[in-house]
């Protein structure tokens, strides 16, 4: 395996280090949480393991960064934060697994070992959309029409994602308030519609053959028509 070890303790981050390249894996180590986020988001890597606690960015954030940016490479936290609010926020935020310092090396590369195992049947994750010539890099954050960039915000970016991954099918109001603005309710405004017409400006603009159709009495549709 290809492993990241962010880790300010040196006596630690040494012990690990040393530890899994004697199991036989690959070790880039480092020790500040801003090189440790520039690395786990320009590296390819098979397993991250992040202290929660680190010099420059702590390592929450950083979990929160990646899981934001679309970086699903399994992350084990370290922490000598051990109680259980802590160690259920780690999770919630995007962890994979959580192991409270001090720790048994055995333990530690038996859980790295599960998360490989959990990475290799589990189905991998889309991260690019494609609909005509009109396409979504869910890890960049990009959105294409014919080769051109489109600028969208936060907001209308996740509009226009889950439109692509319904692709070809009716999308309803409540659907979208749901999944997009995680309201379980009706607020009673145009909110929806509003975006439905900035996100229509932005793909469909200059364009002969529209691809954001709204069906009458039914929702929205995000496909070619004839």
């Amino acid at each position: 395996m290809r492993i990241l070890l962010i880790e300010d303790d040196p006596l630690i981050a040494d012990f690990i280090e040393k530890g899994l390249k004697e199991a036989g894996h690959a070790v880039h180590a480092v020790r500040d949480g801003r090189d440790g986020l520039f690395a786990a988001t320009g590296e390819e890597v098979d397993a991250i393991i992040l202290d929660r606690m680190l010099p420059g960015l702590d390592g929450l954030d950083i979990l929160k960064m990646l899981r934001a940016a679309g970086k699903a490479t399994p992350v084990l936290m370290l922490s000598s934060l051990g109680d259980v609010d802590q160690r259920v926020e780690g999770l919630r935020e995007g962890a994979d697994d959580y192991l409270v310092k001090p720790f048994a090396f055995v333990e530690l590369l038996a859980r790295l070992e599960g998360l490989s195992r959990r990475q290799e049947t589990a189905p991998r994750e889309q991260t690019r959309l494609v609909l005509a010539d009109l396409e979504i890099d869910l890890l960049k954050r990009q959105v294409k029409r014919a080769g051109h960039s489109i600028e969208l915000q936060p907001r209308e970016f996740r509009l226009l994602e889950y439109l692509m991954r319904h692709a070809d099918q009716v999308v309803t109001r409540t659907m979208l308030l749901e999944a997009v603005w995680d309201y379980h309710f009706d607020p009673q405004t145009n909110v929806i519609d509003v975006h439905i017409s900035r996100l229509r400006q932005k793909i469909d603009r200059d364009h002969d053959k529209p691809l954001l159709h709204t069906v009458r009495g039914a929702g929205y549709l995000l496909g070619q028509r004839d």
